[in-house]
């Protein structure tokens, strides 16, 4: 499955004694391929650190949920606090990584991820928090939607925030947001470099030492 190889390929990118936040949906698939060679801390915002794997069936606990409301396991030394001491960790500038999902990412690294105008709305949550608190902002996402494009020159949806996104990673590729912009660094296999160029609204610069994703 498609999500399943983007957080594979997320959790790569994640590097020993980082405090990381995964945001809801298939940000979370990510805790099931943490390395086993490095040691991390995952944050949920809504009020703990140490989450662990997703619970396998029949051992769920409907009370220890993550900020999307999704059932979760805990590592042994995690902790619980309230919600100012974790927006106080995440404002602080104390996440080193959070990975979200998106609607929309552009080549400027602007991030559409919390509405679609005349749909209901649950809200921005703290992605916004999140996306400008944290070192590094990586959206993991499938690269289209119903076959448009979701990596456009200028978002059109409103704003999560300005210029916060360091790197995009989806089924079909990776690539970094630069100030030159986009590079394109990884395609998946499978993939040609003219299947990530027709579904990628954006301008990209093709890295001269572009990798293959297995």
């Amino acid at each position: 499955m498609s999500r399943d190889f983007i957080a594979k390929r997320v959790a790569k990118e994640l590097k020993d004694g980082d405090v990381v936040n995964l945001g809801i949906g298939m940000p979370t698939l990510v805790a099931n391929y943490v390395p086993d060679d490095i040691d991390i801390t995952l944050q949920s915002e809504n009020g703990f650190v140490g989450i662990g794997p997703l619970p396998k069936e029949g051992q769920e606990d409907k009370d220890l949920v993550n900020a999307g409301g999704q059932m979760v396991t805990v590592r042994k030394g995690g902790a619980f606090f309230d919600s100012a001491m974790s927006f106080g960790i995440i404002r602080g500038g104390h996440v080193d990584l959070t990975v979200l999902g998106a609607l929309q990412v552009d080549q400027k690294g602007n991030l559409s991820n919390w509405m679609i105008p005349g749909k209901m709305v649950p809200g921005m949550g703290g992605a916004m928090d999140l996306v400008v608190g944290a070192k590094k902002v990586i959206v993991a996402m499938e690269h289209t939607s119903k076959g448009k494009p979701k990596i456009l020159k200028n978002c059109n949806l409103p704003l999560t925030a300005k210029g916060q996104v360091d790197k995009i990673i989806t089924e079909m590729a990776v690539i970094d947001v630069t100030d030159e912009g986009l590079v394109l660094r990884e395609i998946a296999k499978g993939y040609t470099l003219e299947d990530v160029k027709s579904a990628t609204e954006a301008d990209l610069i093709i890295d001269k030492d572009i990798k293959h994703i297995d």
